[in-house]
C-alpha cells in the first residue's frame, strides 16, 4: 500500500476498522488533529498487514502519532510496542478485544459477515447487515463495503483472526495514549477500553456514544485527542 509523500510537521497515521475505510477515519479525526496542527495520513481499504506496513512506511520520514479505530487501534498499539522510538503517541478508539479474539462479539460479527458475503453476494449481505441499524451506520457500511469490493470477505476473516495486544503487552507502552470508548456500542465494549486504560501507564480515557458519533463524526476524534492531551501528549 503506497502513501502520498509525507508532509512536513507533526503527522498522525490512523488506521480504519474492519470493513471500514479512510473516509470514515478522516471524518472522525481530520478536524480535531488539524486544530493541533497535525496532518492526518489515512491508508485506504486493505488487509491488516497492509495497514501495519503503512504505519512503517510513514515512520520512515520520522516518528509519527499512531492510532486507529477498532482493528486499527489494535494494529497501531501492536506497532507501537515493536517501534517505541518511531511512535510519539497513540490515539486509540473503540478497541474490541484483548489478545486472541476468541468469541469477542466484533470478531464473531466479522466472521459472520464474511460468510454472508460469500453465500449471498455483497448486495444482499449488505441489505441484511443494514437491517435495524441507524441510517448513518447503514450509509457508512454501504460505502466502505463497496470500496473493499471482492476483497471484503478476506479482509473480514483476517480481522476476525487477528491478535490484539494483551493487557500485559499494553503495560509496556510508554508513549502518551488517548483512549476512547462508546458506552452504547455492543461490538466494542466500553469495558475493553477501560481495561486498556488501566493497563497503559501513560493513558487517559475518554467516553462517548454511538449516538453522538452518528450526529457528529468528529465527536469521537475530539474525545480521543482530548484524552491524548490529558495523558501528557503533545503534537
Amino acid at each position: 500500500m503506497t502513501l502520498t509523500p509525507s508532509p512536513s510537521g507533526p503527522r498522525a497515521v490512523l488506521l480504519p476498522g474492519s470493513g471500514s475505510d479512510d473516509e470514515f477515519v478522516r471524518a472522525v479525526f481530520e478536524g480535531p488533529l488539524a486544530a493541533l496542527g497535525v496532518t492526518l495520513i489515512a491508508p485506504g481499504p486493505g488487509l491488516p498487514e497492509q495497514h501495519a506496513s503503512a504505519l512503517a512506511e510513514a515512520a520512515e520520514a520520522g516518528p509519527v502519532l499512531a492510532g486507529g479505530i477498532s482493528l486499527g487501534a489494535h494494529l497501531a498499539a501492536n506497532w507501537a510496542l515493536r517501534n517505541p522510538d518511531r511512535c510519539t503517541g497513540l490515539l486509540l478508539a473503540m478497541p474490541a478485544w484483548n489478545g486472541r479474539p476468541g468469541e469477542a462479539v466484533a470478531a464473531v460479527a466479522a466472521r459472520l459477515s464474511a460468510a454472508a458475503v460469500d453465500e449471498l453476494g455483497l448486495e444482499e449481505a449488505l441489505d441484511r447487515a443494514c437491517q435495524g441499524v441507524e441510517p448513518w451506520l447503514a450509509a457508512e457500511l454501504r460505502r466502505s463495503w463497496h470500496r473493499h469490493g471482492d476483497n471484503l470477505p478476506e479482509v473480514l476473516r483476517a480481522t476476525a483472526s487477528s491478535t490484539a495486544p494483551t493487557l500485559e503487552d499494553l503495560a509496556a507502552v510508554t508513549v502518551p495514549t488517548g483512549l476512547v470508548g462508546c458506552v452504547d456500542d455492543p461490538l466494542h465494549p466500553m469495558s475493553v477500553a477501560a481495561q486498556w486504560h488501566a493497563a497503559m501507564p501513560r493513558s487517559a480515557l475518554g467516553v462517548s456514544t454511538l449516538s453522538a458519533l452518528g450526529a457528529d463524526r468528529e465527536s469521537l476524534g475530539r474525545a480521543a485527542v482530548l484524552a491524548f492531551l490529558r495523558a501528557g501528549g503533545r503534537p
